[in-house]
């Protein structure tokens, strides 16, 4: 992921995306755990991944990767292209 081009992304994006393709991870805490970033970090880029689309919430503090966000780590999506949703 190039931070030039992507104004809305950070640097552990993609890590989290991928940490969050586990069955066994679905919160901002086990970001934090497996070293990606601290859990407030964690928490804020989950939301900005979820307002995209690539993760889906299902509660507070609870996520999923989204087909978009399976298709964004295999480099189908462009980041310039997502929009915030409702």
């Amino acid at each position: 992921m190039s931070e030039d081009t992507d104004d809305w992304t950070a640097p552990p994006d993609e890590d989290i995306l991928e940490e969050m393709r586990s069955d066994d991870v679905f919160s901002p805490t086990h970001i934090d755990e497996a070293g990606i970033c601290r859990g407030p970090q964690a928490a804020y880029r989950c939301r900005e991944l979820a307002k995209r689309g690539l993760l889906r919430k299902y509660a507070p503090g609870l996520y999923d990767i989204t087909d978009l966000g399976e298709q964004f780590l295999e480099g189908e999506v462009d980041p310039d292209d997502l929009e915030v949703e409702d």
